[in-house]
């Protein structure tokens, strides 16, 4: 988004925003969203719902609805969020809508002290390449530390212009928080764009030392930028963060404008997709180790993204506020139920290509749903549809698609697909409850998360416990 370097949202930028704000506040405002939040909060917290659905994408930009009219690029970006949150609100997933609008702080001094151009393809949206800046060992001593600050000049002025257009209509809300958050914060990244994927790989082996030296700078680097954050009361509610809704009965709401809080009350989010060829013992020596300091200090965790986990459940048990595992299209999502089983949620993410992408075949959709689904059928599992580059143009292909994925659920764990928010208030509904035998078991009851779970070791040898 650029920011705001004149006067005030011109009549017509803001007439266009005002109309687009009272109807995102509708949305927002539906009792649905009470359903979603106290869905979200009890499977979070690893009592038995209906599996949840989360669009996370829906190829945006080929929809004819995704043009936008403001002239004013600090009003485009804002016109953008509405309509995009619009039309998403039509799907029927059980995806949360919040009742402001961000505006992200200035921040100032991001980045390592270096940096590498990116060459791109001549096809649009395609892909690029880095001239990686860290070309040689002694190229470390080139980095520098990042810093948190807020150039608060900027910040001000472009509140100021977007709560002068619209408001009287919906809370204006600042995210004050660090900039290394999300694919910044997780080190796996910015390693990748820094030294390059194949030359981590062969560091490993031939520089093994110098790699950790590399790492464990930039985790004291994230790191720091989190601390002098929290330090000086920028760390907010509205910085939760799990790929899914952030929602946790251990844990406040997401809010607006509610800052100085610590990060033990906080969602985290870490992935280390760059690493996903890498053996366990790899993974965990040269990036774990360095990502459990910044993770510890939050209250709940979510681990992965497109990598695949399936031969790393057992490490990420290190983590001991980890909450949600990504089970991506390339896991064997059978082998990863077996091992995540209760303890943790598990985040199911089918391919895109497979579900909305190409062709739709219905019935196709349906099969696979029903058999990764039916392997999952003992955990807390919720679908995530992400990474969706294309639907061929088809407004309707997400929206068919979660008709189909609820009645695939409905079928599976033979639940409802709906449940209402009274009945939500009494567990019974929702939460398995262990028979007779189970509760007689001395290994039955044991504490993960502060979530008193079963023990099956004796029927799940791959779940170490």
């Amino acid at each position: 988004m650029d920011s705001w370097k004149g006067d005030a949202v011109n009549n017509r930028d803001a007439g266009i925003l005002r109309d687009l704000a009272k109807q995102y506040v509708e949305l927002c405002a539906k009792p649905v969203q009470v359903e979603r939040r106290a869905l979200w909060r009890a499977h979070n917290s690893l009592r038995k719902t209906r599996p949840l659905i989360y669009v996370r994408a829906f190829a945006w930009k080929e929809m004819p609805q995704s043009k936008c009219m403001c002239e004013d690029p600090f009003a485009r970006h804002y016109e953008d969020f509405f309509r995009k949150h619009l039309f998403w609100g039509a799907f029927d997933d059980d995806s949360i809508f919040e009742p402001w609008v961000t505006v992200q702080a200035t921040r100032t001094c991001n980045g390592w002290g270096v940096s590498g151009e990116r060459n791109y393809s001549d096809e649009p949206g395609g892909s690029f390449k880095i001239d990686y800046p860290i070309k040689d060992l002694e190229d470390i001593d080139n980095l520098r530390f990042p810093r948190h600050a807020i150039d608060e000049d900027e910040t001000s002025r472009n509140v100021r212009r977007l709560q002068d257009a619209i408001g009287d209509i919906i809370t204006i809300n600042v995210d004050r928080g660090p900039a290394y958050r999300m694919w910044t914060g997780d080190i796996s990244t910015d390693l990748g764009y820094l030294r390059g994927i194949e030359n981590v790989m062969m560091d490993m082996v031939d520089h093994p030392d110098w790699l950790h030296r590399l790492v464990k700078f930039m985790s004291d680097g994230i790191l720091r930028t989190h601390e002098e954050a929290e330090a000086r009361g920028d760390w907010g509610l509205c910085a939760h963060q799990n790929q899914a809704m952030p929602y946790a009965e251990e844990l406040d709401d997401p809010a607006a404008n509610v800052n100085g809080v610590k990060r033990k009350q906080l969602w985290w989010f870490m992935a280390a997709q760059e690493l996903t060829a890498v053996s366990p013992d790899m993974h965990d020596e040269f990036m774990v180790r360095y990502q459990l300091p910044i993770l510890e200090p939050f209250g709940l965790v979510a681990y992965g993204c497109c990598e695949d986990l399936t031969n790393k459940i057992d490490m990420l048990r290190r983590i001991p506020n980890l909450r949600r595992i990504a089970v991506s299209p390339f896991a064997d999502v059978a082998r990863c139920a077996e091992q995540i089983w209760e303890d943790y949620v598990l985040s199911y993410r089918p391919s895109p290509a497979d579900m909305v992408g190409y062709g739709f075949d219905v019935h196709r959709v349906r099969s696979i749903l029903r058999n990764d689904l039916a392997a999952c059928k003992d955990c807390h599992v919720d679908i995530t549809l992400k990474d969706v580059e294309t639907v061929q143009g088809d407004p309707e292909r997400v929206r068919h698609w979660v008709a189909i994925t609820r009645e695939v659920i409905d079928e599976i764990f033979n639940r409802p697909v709906g449940l209402s928010a009274p009945n939500l208030m009494n567990p019974s509904h929702y939460i398995r409850q262990p028979d007779i035998a189970e509760k007689s078991d001395p290994a039955f009851q044991r504490t993960v998360g502060g979530i008193t779970l079963r023990n099956r070791r004796s029927q799940c040898p791959r779940n170490r416990l």
